[in-house]
């Protein structure tokens, strides 16, 4: 049934079409199929989705050229094809990615180039969800999808230090903004969630979530925990950042920090008296704040240099690294926010910061290599691996060599 329909599609794409053209004629046959061949197409999806679930896969790539007609998995940090799933033609690939979105994201996918958005799949009571991104690659479109964990990983488990914890609590720190860091794929949507439900399970309050797309969906349990869906709720991080302020909130969550608005709407909030968590992009505490305060506008960073001094509590900078058992582990630099670091951001000496949490392990202070040294010593990851996660190459050989 799924061959007939994919190919009864492909005969109606012109051979002279190419490109945006073409893209655009195969959405337009897609979204005029009758409504049982487009559920058939939706149900062979979702067959491909939790098999990728069975597979313990965290992302699946359909689509494009560089698939050569394969759908890949990355699984345990390793992408690879699956032949499994079969051969899958690029114009197949095509029309299977154009069925799973609605008419305004596909607008929003010839606007842009790129569409976010999220899927999900209900399964014995509960929902299967995966974020989504959808794009243009040579002429085609290609899929990543990236699974979203059906449970919130414990708070507990996540090895912060009691001072740490402490300041990620509403009931301890009523303001402040709290950073996750690290490249893509690196858990921080796993540890922001984690964080968000301690809060829920332990504070009475109100918990704004801004997200591009949501995914993880918290259930109201002392806090109540609001959604905002940028593209289908609001228009952006920043307007929904700004918006949650006549929303009585006491922790707002903005998904990301991608550009100087969103930036400064953040650090505005935080001061008015909020809690304020975001995630970013970079690798190390001292990076976060540097790129916080370049990616605003010349006349703007001393202002937002002082602000940041003032309201940054907590950067959280991670890694998910392989272990002996051939899975992932995290490993994490953690600054909590003290006197000296405040007057190191106002004072342009974040060269210092690194310092400054290297000796502040009895606080709760950890730089990455002091964690990745911590994991080599527990016999959880080899040195190699110690060595090559690391962002100070020279300290962890320091460190490694005091065991010599």
């Amino acid at each position: 049934m799924i061959e007939s329909i994919l190919q009864k599609v492909q005969e109606q794409i012109p051979d002279h079409l190419d490109g945006k053209d073409r893209q655009e004629h195969i959405s337009s046959v897609v979204e005029k199929l009758p409504l049982e061949e487009r559920q058939t197409l939706h149900q062979y999806f979702k067959k491909i989705a939790l098999f990728m679930r069975k597979q313990d896969a965290s992302d699946i790539e359909v689509g494009g050229l560089a698939n050569q007609e394969s759908i890949w998995f990355r699984i345990q940090g390793i992408k690879r094809p699956q032949s499994k799933l079969g051969k899958w033609p690029i114009t197949y690939s095509d029309i299977l990615c154009h069925s799973l979105i609605n008419p305004s994201q596909t607008e929003r996918l010839f606007d842009r180039g790129a569409v976010d958005f999220s899927y999900t799949v209900p399964q014995n009571g509960h929902l299967l969800r995966w974020r989504a991104t959808l794009y243009f690659d040579l002429g085609h479109v290609a899929l990543n999808m990236r699974a979203i964990n059906a449970e919130v990983y414990p708070f507990t488990q996540l090895g912060f230090h009691q001072n740490v914890a402490r300041s990620l609590s509403l009931s301890h720190e009523k303001q402040g903004l709290i950073l996750i860091t690290g490249i893509t794929g690196s858990g921080k949507s796993t540890t922001m969630d984690s964080i968000v439900d301690a809060n829920n399970q332990s504070v009475d309050g109100h918990i704004v979530i801004i997200g591009d797309p949501i995914e993880y969906i918290h259930k109201s349990h002392r806090c109540i925990v609001r959604h905002r869906e940028v593209g289908k709720d609001v228009k952006s991080f920043k307007d929904g950042a700004v918006q949650a302020l006549r929303q009585d909130p006491d922790i707002i969550v903005v998904g990301e920090m991608r550009d100087p608005e969103t930036i400064m709407a953040c650090l505005e909030i935080s001061d008015t008296g909020h809690k304020v968590f975001s995630t970013l992009h970079t690798g190390s505490s001292v990076e976060t704040i540097d790129r916080i305060v370049a990616e605003c506008p010349p006349e703007e960073q001393e202002r937002v240099r002082v602000r940041l001094a003032d309201q940054l509590r907590v950067v959280v900078s991670q890694k998910l690294v392989p272990n002996k058992k051939g899975k992932r582990t995290l490993a994490k630099e953690v600054l909590l926010v003290n006197s000296s670091v405040k007057a190191a951001i106002r004072n342009r000496n974040t060269h210092e910061v690194y310092q400054m949490i290297s000796e502040g392990g009895k606080k709760g202070l950890v730089t990455m290599e002091q964690d990745l040294f911590r994991l080599f010593r527990r016999g959880e990851i080899d040195e190699d691996v110690a060595i090559d996660y690391s962002n100070n190459k020279p300290r962890i050989k320091e460190l490694m060599s005091k065991l010599v």
